[in-house]
């Protein structure tokens, strides 16, 4: 397999975090060309500043990050500091970063590389709101046909919603620019809480994540730690899900994947329904299918690759 070029557009979130340490531990599949940063889960100076200091983690100081949109099209933000604590960030106790932050905005980033790569050979890996996404095919259309995939985490079909009974935190957040990415006609795998949902870091996982014995894995540890207590709170459920490194993970293992193609619209008229996933699973419209919806992992093989590649930074 020929290692997929990436940019990761992100709002860290310590499952954002996992899915950037994911990434830098596999360079035979995934090349990181920048992080690109969102406003989303905290403001965006708090995620510029999460996705420097875990680069800094892992060692990669080289890592390029750039700062993108603070606010959604034509919304409010909405923050989650009630899931990731105040810093975005909260558990481990990660030292401020000192690497740079570029002085390219995240936006013409996206754009220029778009360009100055081979046509289709970039993925876009959109783990938080799709503002960035939206505004760089607003600004320069000609780059869609570009992109070889876009590998997004957010949306939901049967698990519905967690930020609203309707939708999902990611879309929810700038559902305008979800639409934009969804009707752009480039190749979309969508990873929704009906899969992350399966990846749950239970008390064994995350053990495994400490038994490392490195400084990532025990900062992964302290992260789920204390990412864990709201879903355990909110679902009674035996973990929290580690939404975002499901996206690196696909590009890595799709063989653990499984979903079907299908027609996505979303939804940014009615405020009761903001920002669902209105997923065509069953076919019932004859609307054409637009992204490739997942909708199962094999969670056992997903936390063995990733308590194997962790152990590698």
């Amino acid at each position: 397999m020929s290692v997929r070029k990436i940019i990761i557009d992100t709002d860290p979130g310590q499952d954002d975090a996992v899915a950037i340490l994911l990434a830098l531990a596999s360079p035979d599949e995934v090349e990181v060309l920048g992080i690109t940063c969102v406003a989303g889960n905290v403001p965006l100076d708090l995620t510029t500043r999460n996705a420097r200091m875990v680069c800094e983690l892992a060692g990669r100081r080289d890592i390029k990050v750039y700062a993108g949109c603070d606010r959604p099209l034509d919304r409010d933000l909405v923050t989650a500091e009630h899931v990731h604590g105040k810093t975005g960030l909260d558990g481990p106790d990660l030292p401020e970063p000192t690497m740079p932050v570029e002085d390219t905005h995240a936006v013409d980033f996206i754009i220029e590389t778009l360009r100055q790569e081979s046509a289709g050979t970039v993925t876009l890996v959109p783990i938080g709101p799709l503002t960035n996404i939206a505004t760089a095919f607003r600004k320069a259309p000609d780059i869609t046909r570009n992109v070889r995939e876009i590998v997004l985490m957010g949306g939901a079909y049967f698990e519905v919603g967690n930020i609203t009974p309707a939708a999902e935190f990611n879309i929810h957040v700038d559902p305008q620019a979800a639409e934009v990415v969804f009707r752009s006609g480039a190749p979309i795998v969508v990873m929704p809480l009906d899969v992350t949902h399966k990846a749950l870091v239970t008390r064994v996982r995350n053990d495994a994540f400490r038994a490392i014995g490195n400084r990532v894995g025990v900062a992964v540890a302290e992260m789920t730690d204390f990412f864990e207590r709201y879903d355990r709170e909110k679902y009674g459920s035996d973990g929290a899900p580690l939404h975002d490194p499901c996206t690196i993970a696909y590009l890595i293992r799709p063989e653990l994947f499984s979903g079907r193609k299908i027609n996505v619209e979303i939804e940014t008229r009615s405020e009761l329904t903001m920002g669902m996933t209105v997923a065509d699973w069953w076919g019932v419209t004859d609307r054409a299918p637009n992204a490739l919806f997942i909708g199962d992992v094999d969670a056992d093989g997903f936390f063995d690759l990733l308590t194997e590649r962790l152990a590698r930074l």
